[in-house]
């Protein structure tokens, strides 16, 4: 399995959720015109308790286990991930159906339970395929991602237009439809890529191997869980805080139009620079883990740089062609529908740079050995994303524009304190990794003396 190069890796892993990305954008034309917008803000209402549950038994997983692959010394990680990371998957199904009827209750919006129980499945089979592409990538192959992710957005198109096209008729049933493709395609896809895994590991030496502590594989992963769940966690209050005080009748319709449209739009350019964020960890750890940290900051630095020149451009064509990628994606909306749709997407554009920047610099304080930080920024700007989205949708006259307002504020905070973070953590020698992979402070001569 032959490593790729930082831009090549760059590139491989950047088209594959570049092309999902662009399907899951293209699967919204025929789902809203066969659920309309209110079908659009019952599929979007389940999302947030999804990625909460997936939060904890999947994401951070890729970042954590690419980081102590490449960084070496942890041969067999990977086991030790599969056989945690599975038996928590299977608790977040359990947790996601058990919790599908009081998340209705709570959210006014009975079709929410059955299109729960549809979805639910899904989190065990993302969470064994999350460690199966953190593994790889540490080992610097990026196509077991790239083509699980495009793999994984064609099934879940094909199916799920295809029931929702069958069962249109009844709405609710045809939200859940959508949801169960997507439980198909992972389910695919996670068979797809343990094919690979089992064809590519390294072969098994004839000594036993020592085996690697869950704990170290603990130490990276946890704190990502946590970076990434306080996203999810202020969706889901955005989505409750949001719909109670819109005044327009219809806010279920309008939040629909905000987080599943608008905000489908933005993060385009994002699954562009993902790749820049997943190749930067292989190049950086091994760095910082031999304590060359200012070696360590300047590959961040590129990363982050690269990172701009590409999401910036993009940000600014659509700005610039709102109203075209509004007609094209979502042509179905009613008239007035589409110009809000315009006017969220042009409020929201800058995002576009920020949600990219966010996304690098967290990967690389996750290789330069400060996951905890990336944590901190997350769960602020989470903090402020749904304060402001209170103030803004229940104290002025700004209806659902508040929420994307509030939403650009949050992407800069949380990108703006990232970047700060890597300024001070590679311009010092203090915090450095031991040769066990710990991190700490750097023992000095002298104490290496009295070891």
């Amino acid at each position: 399995m032959k490593k790729q190069s930082f831009i090549k890796g760059a590139v491989i892993i950047s088209a594959g959720g570049f092309i999902s990305k662009i399907l899951g954008a293209v699967y919204r034309i025929p789902l809203t015109e066969f659920l309309g917008g209110r079908g659009m803000g019952i599929y979007q209402m389940v999302y947030p308790l999804y990625c909460i549950l997936l939060t904890v038994s999947a994401s951070g997983i890729p970042t954590g286990i690419a980081r102590l692959v490449s960084a070496g010394g942890n041969n067999g990680v990977e086991r030790e991930a599969f056989r945690f990371y599975g038996a928590v998957g299977v608790i977040g199904s359990l947790i996601m159906f058990v919790l599908s009827e009081p998340l209705a209750a709570l959210q006014g919006e009975e079709a929410v339970a059955l299109c729960c129980k549809m979805l639910c499945p899904s989190v065990f089979f993302v969470s064994v395929l999350s460690v199966a592409r953190g593994y790889f990538q540490g080992r610097g192959n990026m196509y077991p991602t790239a083509v699980s992710e495009v793999s994984e957005q064609l099934i879940k198109v094909a199916v799920g237009c295809l029931f929702a096209y069958i069962f249109r008729e009844n709405l609710a049933f045809a939200v859940a439809s959508t949801l169960a493709a997507v439980t198909i395609s992972e389910v695919i896809s996670c068979a797809g890529v343990a094919a690979w895994y089992v064809r590519h590991r390294p072969r098994s030496p004839l000594y036993k191997e020592k085996r690697v502590p869950l704990s170290r594989v603990l130490s990276y992963t946890v704190p990502l869980m946590f970076t990434a769940i306080a996203m999810p966690l202020g969706q889901l209050a955005e989505s409750v805080v949001a719909v109670r005080l819109l005044s327009s009748a219809d806010a279920t319709a309008l939040y629909g139009v905000y987080s599943g449209c608008a905000v489908t739009i933005i993060n385009l350019p994002a699954s562009v620079t993902y790749g820049f964020a997943a190749s930067a960890v292989p190049g950086i750890s091994p760095l910082a883990q031999r304590g060359e940290m200012r070696a360590a900051r300047d590959k961040a630095f590129r990363a982050l740089g690269i990172t701009l020149l590409v999401s910036a451009p993009l940000a600014v064509i659509l700005a610039l062609g709102a109203e075209f990628a509004v007609n094209i994606l979502f042509g179905s909306l009613s008239p007035a529908e589409k110009r809000l749709l315009c006017d969220l997407v042009r409020i929201m554009a800058v995002s576009s740079v920020t949600i990219s920047l966010g996304q690098t610099s967290s990967a690389c304080l996750t290789a330069l050995g400060k996951p905890v930080k990336s944590a901190l920024t997350q769960w602020l700007s989470s903090a402020v994303r749904v304060g402001l989205c209170a103030a803004l949708i229940g104290f002025t006259s700004l209806s659902i524009t508040g929420a994307a307002i509030a939403a650009n504020c949050a992407y800069f905070v949380a990108a703006f304190l990232n970047f700060c973070y890597i300024i001070r953590e590679g311009g010092g020698h203090e915090n450095n990794f031991d040769r066990a992979g710990r991190f700490g402070r750097r023992p000095d001569a002298e104490s290496e003396n009295r070891a």
